[in-house]
This record gives C-alpha cells, sequence and structure tokens, in this order.
C-alpha cells in the first residue's frame, strides 16, 4: 500500500486559498470518511489547521489516486485553486513530510507547541470514524514518537512558539507597549488561552473574553482573571479595548466594518490592533480600511516568524537528522 500526501499551506498558499478548504475539529472524521470514498483511497486522514489543510492517504496506486483527489478539491474551489498552491508527497517523502510537520519544523512559527496535539485530534477523528487501517496507523504512530524525540533532543521550542506570541510582539511593535491596555479575545480556544496569557506576561491590564458557548467563555476568562461577555454583546466591549484577538471555528466573518464603525465616536478614534488568527477569517477586510485600525491576519505574521526560523537554523538541521534516523531504521518503506 502507498502512502500519499496532498496538501496546502502558508508557503504555497494565501489564507484566501486555504480558508476554502478549512475543516473545524468537530468535522475533520467526517471530512476523513469523505475522502476514502474518492476512487483509488483506501484509508485517510484529514489535517487542517491556520496554516494548513493536508490530506493523507493510503492507496494502491498512489497516481490514481492523486489524479482523482486533486478533481476532488478542484471541485470545491474552482479556478481559484491553481497547480502551485497544492504540494504533493508519495511515500518516504509523505512520512518525511508529516515528521516535519508533527516536530513543528514545517510550521510557520518554528517549533509551535499547538500542531503536536492537533495532528493527535485530526489522526483519532479519523480513526474513530474508520477511514484508518495498518498502513496509516502505523506512520501516524511513527510520526507521534519522531516527533516527540525531535522535541526532547533539540533546542526547537526555544523562543516563541505559538501563533499568539508572534502576534503579540507584533501588537507591541506597534504600540511600543502593552502595559495597561485593555484585550478582547473572540473564541476560547487553545490559541485564545496562549495569546491571552501571552498578552497578560506583557503587561495588559484587562482580558474580556466572549465565546458562542458563554461556559467556555466563562471558564477561561476565569482562568486568566478576566471578565467573561455574551457572544451577543461582545461588540459592547469594543469601545473599551485596545486589542482584539479573534481565533474562532466561525465559517464566516465575526467581527465587521459596521462593528467598528458603530463605536469610533465613543472610542474617540483611538488606535484599536486588531489580528486575525482563525482561518476562515473572523475579521472582515474591510476593518482594516478604517483609520485608526491596525488589521492583520495569518498571513501577516509570516515576516516576523521567519525571523526566528533563520536564527534557528542549526536547529532545523538538527531535528531533520532525527526525523531521517528514525524513519530509516523503522523499516517502514524499506532500507
Amino acid at each position: 500500500m502507498g502512502i500519499l500526501c496532498l496538501g496546502l499551506n502558508h508557503q504555497t498558499a494565501p489564507v484566501e486559498i486555504r480558508e476554502i478548504f478549512a475543516v473545524s475539529e468537530s468535522r475533520l472524521g467526517e471530512h476523513s470518511g469523505r475522502l476514502c470514498e474518492v476512487e483509488g483511497i483506501e484509508e485517510s486522514v484529514v489535517l487542517s489547521t491556520c496554516n494548513r489543510t493536508e490530506y493523507y492517504a493510503a492507496a494502491v496506486d498512489c497516481g490514481v489516486a492523486s489524479d482523482h483527489l486533486r478533481e476532488f478539491l478542484q471541485s470545491q474551489a474552482g479556478s481559484r485553486l491553481r497547480v502551485e498552491h497544492l504540494y504533493e508527497k508519495q511515500q518516504l517523502e509523505a512520512a518525511r513530510h508529516l515528521c516535519r510537520v508533527v516536530s513543528g519544523i514545517d510550521s510557520m512559527v518554528l517549533g509551535e507547541t499547538e500542531i503536536f496535539g492537533q495532528v493527535k485530534k485530526a489522526y483519532q477523528a479519523a480513526l474513530e470514524k474508520g477511514a484508518t487501517a495498518r498502513s496509516l496507523n502505523q506512520l501516524f504512530q511513527k510520526a507521534f514518537g519522531v516527533g516527540k524525540k525531535v522535541r526532547t533532543n533539540t533546542s526547537i521550542q526555544q523562543g516563541q512558539t505559538s501563533v499568539g506570541s508572534v502576534a503579540v510582539d507584533l501588537a507591541e511593535k506597534i504600540f511600543g507597549h502593552l502595559r495597561d491596555s485593555k484585550v478582547m479575545v473572540i473564541g476560547a480556544g487553545e490559541i485564545s488561552r496562549m495569546t491571552a496569557q501571552s498578552l497578560l506576561s506583557r503587561g495588559a491590564r484587562s482580558i474580556f473574553v466572549t465565546n458562542r458557548s458563554y461556559e467556555r467563555a466563562e471558564e477561561l476568562a476565569n482562568e486568566l482573571n478576566g471578565e467573561s461577555v455574551r457572544f451577543d454583546q461582545w461588540h459592547e466591549v469594543l469601545q473599551e479595548v485596545d486589542v482584539v484577538i479573534s481565533s474562532t471555528g466561525a465559517p464566516h466573518a465575526v467581527m465587521k466594518r459596521e462593528h467598528v464603525e458603530a463605536v469610533r465616536r465613543k472610542r474617540r478614534y483611538r488606535p484599536l490592533f486588531a489580528i486575525d488568527i482563525a482561518v476562515p477569517r473572523d475579521i472582515e477586510v474591510e476593518v482594516g480600511d478604517i483609520e485608526e485600525v491596525y488589521l492583520y491576519d495569518i498571513d501577516a505574521l509570516k515576516e516576523i516568524a521567519m525571523e526566528g526560523k533563520g536564527q534557528r537554523a542549526d536547529q532545523i538541521k538538527l531535528c531533520e537528522r532525527i526525523i531521517d534516523q528514525e524513519l530509516i531504521e523503522s523499516g517502514l518503506f524499506g532500507s
């Protein structure tokens, strides 16, 4: 059985393309099951994060499976999806790619901590759906072992290791400092939590947390000694805050230009820093057209993230040596 990986990420496709293929965590198993219905694909795992969507498949003939999978993806995006947006890996290269992803060295933020858990959840969802069998089970279990060894035996996780921490760096560069700033976090997931913690550590005075599930908002707000806000009332808090961080799983924009326009006078036209780390995007692009608003999406963080990657080039090489050695010794793809 051959192994195939077809995907698009922050290096090959802009956010407006990636958001077409974004899959919420709750639907990963469903999408893995659908992929097994594509001609030529026997097993599958779908991985979707803010920076990538990848399709892992086991197939008797990877060439046939690849052709049908590309047709399937093209049917979703039409002419917007171009050949250069997709990358393809087979056999050992597919395994090596998955190990790099799990280890955090293929991420926009080098060594990011969230990706390991995200891949585990994607695999577990596919496993529970019955979309995996021997080939992908072996591959993913090996990748998790390799990822753990890489993180334990290298310094890849030193420095900024989350999208949220990079977002906070950017906020500091714009405002000079974050002391006494008021922050609203839209969404109560893990990325939101880590971002809010980073903001507090840099001096933010107060945190407002809003989420569709008010219980989740309350839980995170209590953890951060902040204040929870019901989701149908968050726009009322907008007049008070200096920074908005949004990371929900909504399929459409949550924060729109009209929300900001409605409170500009009450804000006395103070600067508002808004960073959208969701895919699909949470904040309407037109919000950035407002004079005093500084809007950044996930792709705008690339430049800052790349600085850290260049400084740790030696660690990347060490990680790759560990990955290659582990895959060779595994015997999964021959010698």
